[in-house]
């Protein structure tokens, strides 16, 4: 799996390309993100690295997250550990709003504890990306905004059933019981749930301000957490 930014949605525009054409885009501020922690398949049994987006107040962080990112504010069990014991590098960087693993098929050698990743360096020959994001929260609703239902008829004869999902029995297909199918639409709770869009295509980066424009929409409100990736589906 190729290595990712963390980010936020800042929210939709269009822009215009040299041959005039406009393309509605989404522009997402990716990074800087500080490289946490190096996952080893000798030592934790898979390749990863973690990063972190957005740093926090250290009066805000808790004394586990302030020695995680810090050797300087690290509990006082671990500097009294013995003379000679080995622990893994830290960052020595505030402490992050945001922490997130991307899973590698192998961990590369530039890929270093306090490193500082940017979109340029990450995107730069990137053409198609992943977006993975969560999805507006909209509460508990019936099946007409959740699963696009049509509603029963509405003619004459038809009394209070008009937002109905109707039966929900299977008895036409010989289930004996006629209990409901497993996966059947039923009004529930919709929304905030994690969501990727494959395969966007990335439109331009702008170095200076951290920002990388991708035609088309992500899920998520303006202001929230998005993780990107280059792409694996070919195209």
């Amino acid at each position: 799996m190729p290595i990712g930014l963390l980010g936020t949605k800042i929210g939709m525009t269009q822009v215009y390309n040299d041959e005039g054409k406009v393309y509605p885009v989404t522009v997402i501020k990716l990074g800087p993100c500080p490289v946490l922690q190096v996952r080893d398949l000798t030592r934790d049994g898979y390749d990863a690295v973690q990063i972190g987006f957005e740093e926090k107040p250290r009066r805000k962080a808790t004394k586990a997250e302030r020695g995680h990112i810090s050797s300087e504010m690290e509990s006082n069990r671990r500097k009294k550990a013995p003379a000679g014991t080995q622990y893994p590098p830290k960052a020595n960087c505030e402490p992050q709003k945001y922490i997130r693993e991307f899973r590698l098929e192998k961990a590369s050698e530039d890929l270093i504890v306090g490193k500082v990743l940017t979109v340029d360096e990450i995107f730069k020959d990137i053409k198609y990306v992943d977006v993975i994001g969560t999805t507006k929260g909209r509460g508990f609703a019936g099946t007409m905004k959740k699963d696009n239902y049509s509603g029963m008829p509405a003619s004459h004869g038809a009394k209070k059933v008009h937002r109905s999902i109707g039966g929900t029995g299977s008895m036409a297909s010989n289930r004996g019981s006629g209990r409901p199918k497993k996966g059947r639409p039923m009004p529930g709770r919709y929304g905030a749930e994690r969501v990727t869009v494959r395969n966007l295509t990335v439109v331009k980066i702008d170095v200076e301000n951290h920002l990388l424009l991708v035609e088309g929409g992500i899920p998520g409100a303006n202001g929230g957490l998005v993780m990107v990736r280059a792409t694996n589906k070919i195209k």
